[in-house]
C-alpha cells in the first residue's frame, strides 16, 4: 500500500512523503533538515530509507534543504533541466546538489523510479520552470499540483485520472485584494502565474474530478491572504452548488503549513 504524509504546505517550506512497502521519496525540500529528521523519527520513518527526491520549482521554500540532504545522503534528485539550472542559481541553497547525483526529467515523458511510475506535467507559475507529478504506485496513483496560476487543459486531464490529488487553494480573492501587500505582489498573486484561489480550486475540482477521486488535500494556504477553514468552506462551497459532497463524494482534508499531516493510507 502505498502511503502520503506532508511535512509542511505553504511558503515557509513545502515537503511531501510517499512510501511503498520497500520504497520512499520525497516532493520537494523546502524544510529544515533538522525538523524534518524530528518528524521522520516521530512517523516511524528514516530519511535513509528515502531512495528519490522529486522536485516541482526553483523557489526556496520548495528547495532549502534539497543540496544538503543530497549531499548528506547521496540522493538522486529529479527536476526538469531548468529547474535545475534555477536550484544552481539560488542564492538560497548553499550547498548544491553534486552533479553526479543531478537527474533530468522531461514534462510529459514518464519514467520509473524504484517503485514509481512518474510522469511530470506543467504547472503554470512564475518560477524557472514548474511541474505537477503524477505517480502510480501500487496498484493506486497519485497527483500533485501546487504553486498553480492557473489550470491548464493539460492538468484538467490528470485531474480526471486522479485518486488522489493534492491541490493549491493559495488564497480567497477578496482578503489578497483588501489586504495590506503592494499592488504588485496582489496582481502577481492574481495572475496567471501566481497562485490558485479558493474558488479557483474548488471550480477545478467540479469540472474535472470523476468518480475514482478518493482523497482532496489542499496544499499552499498563504498565512496572510488564507485560513484553513476559510480554504475548506469555500471549496466545500462551491461544490455544493454542483451537488458534490465532500466526505461523501470524496475526502477533503486541508494540509498543515508548519507541521505534519499524519499518514494517509492510499488505497
Amino acid at each position: 500500500m502505498m502511503k502520503f504524509i506532508s511535512f509542511g504546505s505553504g511558503s515557509s517550506g513545502n515537503c511531501y512523503l510517499l512510501t511503498t512497502p520497500n520504497d520512499a521519496l520525497l516532493i520537494d525540500l523546502g524544510v529544515g533538515l533538522r525538523g524534518l529528521k524530528k518528524d521522520f523519527r516521530t512517523y516511524g520513518f528514516s530519511l535513509s530509507g528515502v531512495h528519490h527526491v522529486l522536485i516541482t520549482h526553483d523557489h526556496a521554500d520548495h528547495i532549502k534543504s534539497v543540496g544538503s540532504f543530497s549531499n548528506d545522503y547521496q540522493i538522486p534528485v529529479y527536476a526538469t533541466h531548468e529547474v535545475h539550472v534555477g536550484i544552481t542559481r539560488n542564492y538560497c541553497i548553499s550547498q548544491k546538489i553534486p552533479a553526479a547525483l543531478v537527474r533530468v526529467i522531461e514534462k510529459g515523458k514518464t519514467i520509473e523510479i524504484g517503485d514509481f511510475k512518474v510522469t511530470p506535467f506543467g504547472v503554470p507559475h512564475d518560477s524557472s520552470d514548474n511541474v505537477g507529478y503524477f505517480i502510480e504506485a501500487e496498484g493506486t496513483n497519485f497527483c500533485i499540483m501546487t504553486d498553480v496560476g492557473k489550470v491548464t487543459d493539460e492538468m484538467k486531464e490528470y485531474i480526471r485520472n486522479a485518486h488522489h490529488l493534492v491541490i493549491e487553494a493559495n488564497h480567497d480573492e477578496e482578503m489578497v485584494m483588501n489586504g495590506p501587500y503592494p499592488q504588485f505582489l496582489k496582481t502577481r498573486i492574481l495572475s496567471d502565474t501566481g497562485h490558485l484561489s479558493n474558488r479557483n480550486c474548488g471550480l477545478a475540482l467540479v469540472e474535472n474530478m470523476t468518480e475514482q477521486l478518493r482523497n482532496v488535500w489542499l496544499c499552499h494556504l498563504s498565512e496572510e491572504n488564507n485560513h484553513p477553514e476559510l480554504a475548506r468552506k469555500t471549496v466545500e462551497s462551491v461544490l455544493r452548488d454542483f451537488g458534490i459532497i465532500a466526505g461523501v463524494d470524496f475526502q477533503l482534508e486541508v494540509l498543515k503549513r508548519n507541521s505534519p499531516s499524519g499518514i494517509f493510507e492510499l488505497e
